[in-house]
């Protein structure tokens, strides 16, 4: 691994970021093989923003405009992608306001208000409501693990105002919730 000067070190660090916002300062200082610390007090000469202000910024900036059904900073976790009618993911870190204090678990409603908001999301239209939901918690999550939901719309065969949105969410590779959420909406006159 090629050592860096501080100088080519920062230059560098405002490409990989400009790629990908949403790399994490632990993925960076194994790519620059350097401390947290270091990549931190980088990022603070540059003025780039932690992670989660990265994610609320890009969400902000490229989804605010797709998202009719709820108000953007309503949304448990950070969209980070979203087609609407198809997919969306988001985002949850789970921290200490999360979780029960004589086990670091995390509460089970954190998970389903992710899954349950990213479904309401996903519904381009300015009402969407649950009208029921399945959800199988698979495993624990604990206080310091980052949540990926993932949602997939399910293609409609006709022009009902209800629509089946499939939520899993993961811990890295690892599944933890599966959701099946009937997402009732006003249509769109056309």
């Amino acid at each position: 691994m090629k050592k860096y000067s501080k100088k080519e070190r920062q230059t560098k660090l405002q490409e990989v970021l400009s790629d990908n916002p949403f790399i994490t300062d632990e993925e960076l200082a194994t790519k620059f093989d350097v401390s947290v610390q270091t990549i931190r007090l980088d990022r603070v000469a540059l003025s780039i923003p932690e992670l989660r202000e990265r994610i609320k910024h890009v969400a902000s900036e490229n989804y605010a405009d797709s998202v009719k059904s709820i108000p953007l900073e309503e949304v448990i976790g950070e969209i980070i992608d979203i087609k609407p009618s198809k997919s969306a993911i988001s985002l949850f870190d789970v921290s200490s306001e999360h979780v029960f204090k004589r086990n670091q678990i995390a509460r089970g409603h954190h998970l389903f208000a992710q899954a349950n908001s990213l479904a309401t999301a996903v519904i381009p239209n300015e009402l969407a409501l649950t009208t029921q939901a399945t959800v199988r918690f698979v495993r624990q999550v604990k206080q310091g693990e980052r949540v990926i939901a993932k949602a997939t719309v399910r293609p409609q065969t006709n022009e009902r105002s209800i629509t089946i949105v499939d939520v899993k969410s993961y811990v890295g590779d690892e599944i933890i919730l599966k959701g099946k959420f009937e997402m009732y909406h006003a249509t769109e006159k056309k």
